[in-house]
């Protein structure tokens, strides 16, 4: 939440509006042709989890990602694990692990992360 507020004061800041003015966020994103923060932050994490499954079992960027901390956790609300986070988005955009693992044909990349315009899900 404290990141979309920065963004969006950066945002109202370079298209030179104020808050009084009343602009919603999305017409000012349009005017300068970006996406929300939050959706280029959950592309980001997508891409890298594709990229991380398509590794080789050895290799210690994956091992990283399926290790556990052992020993006890701190009281409180326990943290959110970047994979609980994955797992999230993943649900949010009804993509699985085998949509991951599969490397798209066109030459711009894996399109089964451009989640931002509804194409390249797989269906």
């Amino acid at each position: 939440m404290a990141l979309q507020r920065a963004e969006m004061r950066m945002v109202r800041w370079m298209c030179g509006v104020k808050l009084k003015d009343r602009l919603q966020g999305k017409e000012l994103r349009e005017r300068l042709g970006i996406d929300d923060i939050a959706l280029v932050l959950q592309q980001n994490r997508l891409r890298w989890y594709g990229h991380v499954l398509r590794k080789d079992d050895d290799d210690c960027v994956k091992k990283c990602m399926l290790y556990e901390v052992e020993g006890p956790r701190l009281r409180g609300r326990p943290k959110r694990t970047w994979r609980e986070v994955v797992r999230e988005d993943c649900q949010a955009h009804k993509l699985n692990k085998e949509d991951a693992m599969d490397r798209c044909n066109d030459q711009d990349g894996c399109e089964w992360v451009n989640v931002s315009s509804g194409t390249g899900l797989p269906g």
